[in-house]
């Protein structure tokens, strides 16, 4: 399978300019700096992948917001000075965000709201489409909709990036939150820059156990690797977040790689590298499990030659850099 070089070992700064506490300059301006930067390059780290919701570049009608882009502009300038690569994933966009509540998910059935889309891209593309350390991710997490809308909107993406980026790697996840199993639902691309996607928080049950905004599994604890009879047993209990679980008896690596071996395939069929944008653990599970889960996932990472991003440097409830994972953090970037 291709390698995607330059972008095998990376980190999330999710909750900068997207997914905000508050959307104001008083918070891009603090939340991360160029030291940030410096720590992320010396973990021998080579990119980091930049959310950004729509909102921070481009008022509610659509007209620049240059304060916005002047912190990706800096984003893109420390991460020259300190020999990092830059991927730019748009978080959310006006009437899609990958929450999937009503509101927020009405762009594909919008002409309107498409062209905007687009339009927004073409802005990017033109302004850093000459970067050399900048790729582009048009939409993070496109969920449960008709993959054929997808590849559609995909096709007339291309058509308007390309004349400002003619060479430039572009990432496009599946359906289904960038799941394993949609990859294959792409259109086997008639372009030699385009990248696949996954995102991989598997087994669900223990990388978001108490997660606050999911009923379904606040009140869960679970140990990895644990057994796998009893995730079987609280999956069916609750009636959800089973995925691979019947695939097979050991719950581990051997799992994981049953999962991503989907997206594998799809990768090598389509002759595209492959990438795993997010993955990572919420900081309510054990931290030494959190170490072990970390090292697991890698070693099928490097099995396959696959290009990652964790989620996330910092905040957000899996922010590797705060305190919950200080007594293993030098583990867990010795494994990244």
């Amino acid at each position: 399978m291709k390698r995607f070089e330059g972008y095998m070992r990376g980190i999330n700064l999710g909750g900068w300019l997207s997914q905000c506490a508050e959307y104001s300059e008083g918070h891009y301006s603090s939340f991360i700096a160029e030291n940030d930067i410096k720590t992320i390059s010396e973990w021998g780290l080579d990119h980091i992948r930049l959310p950004v919701d729509y909102n921070v570049i481009e008022d509610e009608d659509g007209r620049v917001l240059p304060n916005g882009y002047k912190h990706i502009d800096d984003c893109i300038e420390w991460c020259e000075k300190y020999g990092l690569n830059v991927i730019i994933d748009l978080h959310k966009t006006k009437g899609f965000a990958f929450d999937n509540t009503a509101e927020n998910n009405i762009m594909f059935d919008s002409h309107e709201l498409q062209k905007r889309f687009i339009s927004l891209w073409t802005n990017i593309a033109a302004r850093y489409g000459k970067n050399g350390n900048v790729v582009f991710e048009p939409l993070n997490e496109v969920s449960k909709i008709d993959s054929r809308k997808w590849n559609a909107l995909i096709s007339k993406l291309l058509s308007a990036i390309r004349p400002f980026a003619p060479d430039k790697k572009i990432i496009f996840g599946g359906t289904q939150w960038n799941s394993v199993h949609t990859l294959k639902l792409l259109e086997i691309p008639d372009d030699k820059n385009i990248v696949y996607n996954f995102h991989f928080y598997e087994p669900f049950l223990f990388t978001h156990q108490h997660a606050s905004w999911l009923s379904a599994v606040s009140d869960i604890s679970m140990r990895y690797p644990g057994t796998m009879e009893i995730y079987r047993k609280t999956s069916e209990n609750i009636g959800c977040f089973g995925s691979g679980l019947k695939n097979t008896d050991e719950m581990g690596a051997e799992f994981m790689d049953k999962l991503i071996s989907e997206a594998v395939d799809a990768a090598v069929n389509a002759d595209v590298p492959l990438y795993c944008g997010e993955y990572g653990v919420i900081d309510q599970a054990v931290i030494s499990d959190t170490a072990v889960w970390f090292e697991d996932i890698h070693s099928i990472f490097e099995k396959h030659g696959i290009g990652r991003a964790v989620w996330t440097y910092k905040e957000l409830d899996f922010g590797i850099n705060d305190e919950h994972y200080a007594s293993c953090l030098d583990r867990i970037v010795n494994s990244l």
